[in-house]
């Protein structure tokens, strides 16, 4: 059977029903790296790996909100210590690009927090799950480069040809989502971008266009992604999944 991984999902904003479902389904074995965004994500996304084997959970605070309070703060990293050994990576952690399209202009409470994770990551020597695209990526590679990170993976990773290529300069993972199958401008990066570099992931339950149009999002439609990357890298399907494979494997130390 063939083997995939979805190296980032938010399982924990699916219903129990919904991930019954979902897993029954599977036409292939499957394991996922599920990202929190706060505390009771970090905590749903525990108790669903506590159930499901296959499921490795990231915990962070997703930029995207709010920032949480100084006591919030603090709960939420006292319980990540608490857990550190079940936790497969720091994650979703970054800075919010959209809010801030949206008019939010403040960024200096979102470095501060996107240092401690990073800091936490360094410590305890786990990979970390960033939320970082366009002109944050410079900003949030500055932080990884001070603090010597190198297992860093920039999910669902958009930006120009520069920001790519310090990404690869420092040797970092970027994913890619269903897009990939109508998108170009996903299609040009992922082109250049190393395949040994490259993960496939769905960011469920978030929803696509074109052929996934009001379709709920599964892992099944990495299937068309990694078809979509074979054809932009001349490779065979088989070859693709596979590399894609190990790839995700070794960096988020699945067994």
């Amino acid at each position: 059977m063939d083997k995939y991984i979805d190296a980032h999902i938010h399982l924990d904003k699916y219903s129990n029903i919904e991930l019954e479902k979902m897993f029954h389904e599977l036409p292939f074995q499957l394991s996922l790296v599920t990202v929190s965004s706060d505390l009771a994500s970090c905590k749903r996304n525990l108790a669903l790996a506590e159930i499901y084997s296959f499921v490795k959970p990231a915990f962070g605070f997703h930029p995207e909100q709010v920032l949480p309070s100084d006591h919030e703060i603090s709960e939420l990293f006292s319980w990540i210590k608490i857990h550190i050994e079940q936790m497969a990576a720091v994650g979703e952690v970054g800075l919010p690009y959209y809010l801030r399209s949206e008019g939010r202009k403040q960024l200096g409470g979102y470095i501060e927090l996107l240092e401690e994770f990073i800091k936490l990551a360094k410590k305890w020597d786990k990979p970390i799950a960033l939320h970082a695209i366009y002109d944050d990526a410079p900003i949030v590679c500055n932080l990884l480069e001070k603090h010597s990170i190198k297992k860093a993976h920039f999910h669902w990773f958009k930006g120009d040809s520069a920001a790519a290529s310090r990404l690869i300069a420092n040797g970092y993972y970027i994913s890619f989502t269903p897009d990939i199958v109508y998108e170009k401008e996903i299609q040009d990066l992922v082109r250049d971008y190393p395949l040994d570099k490259l993960m496939a992931e769905t960011d469920g339950p978030w929803e696509f266009e074109g052929p996934f149009k009001n379709k709920p999002t599964h892992p099944a439609m990495m299937a068309h992604s990694i078809s979509a990357l074979a054809e932009l890298k001349e490779l065979a399907f088989s070859s693709a999944l596979k590399k894609l494979y190990n790839n995700t494997k070794s960096f988020y130390n699945i067994d």
